[in-house]
């Protein structure tokens, strides 16, 4: 073999060894950006939650509703980042404030401490007689008239027995100016009959009778009252005996908070009246002569 065909070859075959080399560098090289492209998104992520919790403090970026758990071993999207951070932020704050209820001023309070004594003492004998019950709800005092005493199955009509026990309680309640819910439940037995075709029915039309019971006979005033049917669906005992349905079966009466003047649309409606100039003018004819209201005394145990 000649000189320059040997150095030929030598040349060919130190090219090939070094493009090998080349080959394995690039290959070496693309894994080192790849291992430090996985560690830096790591670190932005970590960075990112850093960012996304101080910026969130500031009030800066609104408050997402989801929630997805946290891995720092991974990398972790900007959206990631703001929805773990929201949740976290969100239950911290259930945590710190919790849900604010409706509740009594303290002498109206002591009002209704005073009100329900006077409901048991009146209505002793039909407490007794487990037909009404007198508890303390969220909302108020809630006076339970239970359906084995005051309704027959299947009918919202109140029993003309039991007009005598109403009839106490609507006077214990007529001069004081509380708010007045009346709700009508049911037990889980479906229900059928020629006047309803569900519990929904039976339960509202309970409420609304008296309802109109207290404006008609006992004249309170409309904006005072509000009626709401809820089936079966607001239990107080186990519907799986007969004992628990019948406590289930019921109309409550619940006394809110007192009604503000302020608030009330018929007050707020009701312009001043003007100052009289002279003489009263006198009565057209045939108007209907004004008739004091009744006292709010009880009236007796048997006297609707």
């Amino acid at each position: 073999m000649s000189r320059r065909r040997r150095s030929a070859h030598a040349s060919h075959e130190r090219w090939l060894v070094s493009y090998a080399d080349f080959i394995t560098l690039l290959f070496a090289f693309f894994v080192v950006l790849y291992s430090s492209s996985q560690v830096d998104k790591r670190k932005v992520g970590k960075l990112a939650l850093a960012i996304q919790v101080a910026f969130q403090q500031l009030g800066v970026f609104p408050v997402a509703s989801a929630g997805i758990p946290v891995d720092l071993r991974e990398p972790v999207s900007f959206n990631a980042v703001q929805a773990i951070e929201s949740a976290e932020r969100t239950a911290a704050l259930g945590r710190v404030l919790p849900t604010a209820k409706p509740s009594l001023g303290v002498s109206e309070a002591g009002d209704l401490s005073s009100l329900r004594q006077e409901l048991e003492d009146a209505l002793a004998a039909e407490i007794q007689r487990n037909e009404i019950a007198v508890t303390v709800g969220p909302d108020g005092l809630v006076v339970s008239l239970r359906e084995i005493g005051f309704f027959d199955s299947g009918s919202a009509q109140i029993r003309a027995s039991s007009l005598s026990a109403f009839s106490r309680i609507a006077w214990l309640l007529a001069d004081r100016k509380y708010r007045v819910r009346i709700e009508g439940h049911t037990d889980n037995r479906p229900i059928h009959n020629a006047q309803f075709s569900d519990n929904w029915e039976l339960s509202t039309a309970r409420a609304t009778e008296l309802v109109r019971l207290l404006i008609v006979k006992y004249g309170f005033t409309p904006e005072r009252l509000s009626a709401a049917g809820y089936a079966e669906y607001h239990p107080v005992a186990d519907n799986a005996s007969p004992e628990g349905r019948a406590q289930n079966r019921r109309v409550d009466i619940v006394v809110l908070g007192k009604i503000s003047p302020a608030k009330s649309p018929l007050l707020a409606a009701t312009p001043p009246a003007a100052p009289a100039t002279g003489p009263p003018s006198p009565a057209p004819p045939n108007a209907p002569v004004a008739t004091p209201k009744p006292s709010a005394a009880i009236p007796p145990s048997g006297t609707p």
